[in-house]
Formats: structure tokens, C-alpha cells, sequence
């Protein structure tokens, strides 16, 4: 859905994309790396309007600081 905007399973194009956040202590669509919320990986969702299927994505840049972190692990 992010690249193509278009729905995977009903094939809508109603797309709507919610921005990951970093708010106070940690809260909103993030993935938290550290203590501090300067440390926090953005997570982005995106919504189909007409189903409610829904994808999250993190930013390419970011999936460096997750490799990075003591978080990441197969």
C-alpha cells in the first residue's frame, strides 16, 4: 500500500496514512530504541478506507538505527 496505494486485499485506492509520532514518555506510533524519545524509531501506518486493512512501515534510515540497537534480533 505505501508504494503502490492501492489496497492489497479489496484493491481500493482510498489509502489514508497515519505519520508516526514521538510524543511525551514514549507515546504514539514508535518503536522505542532507548530511554529518551530521542531515540525512537517513527512508525508509519497506512489504512485502507473501504476494508481497514492496514500496513505499518518505518523509514529506510531508520531501520539502520534499529540494526544498530540491542532491540534487533532474528
Amino acid at each position: 500500500m505505501k508504494n503502490t496505494r492501492v489496497c492489497p486485499k479489496c484493491s481500493s485506492t482510498d489509502i489514508a496514512v497515519v505519520d508516526g509520532n514521538v510524543g511525551p514518555y514514549g507515546t504514539g506510533n514508535n518503536i522505542m530504541l532507548g530511554g529518551t524519545v530521542f531515540q525512537a524509531v517513527k512508525v508509519n501506518r497506512y489504512i485502507c478506507g473501504k476494508c481497514g486493512f492496514s500496513e505499518e512501515w518505518i523509514n529506510q534510515e531508520d531501520l539502520v538505527k534499529i540494526a544498530k540497537s540491542n532491540k534487533w534480533h532474528r
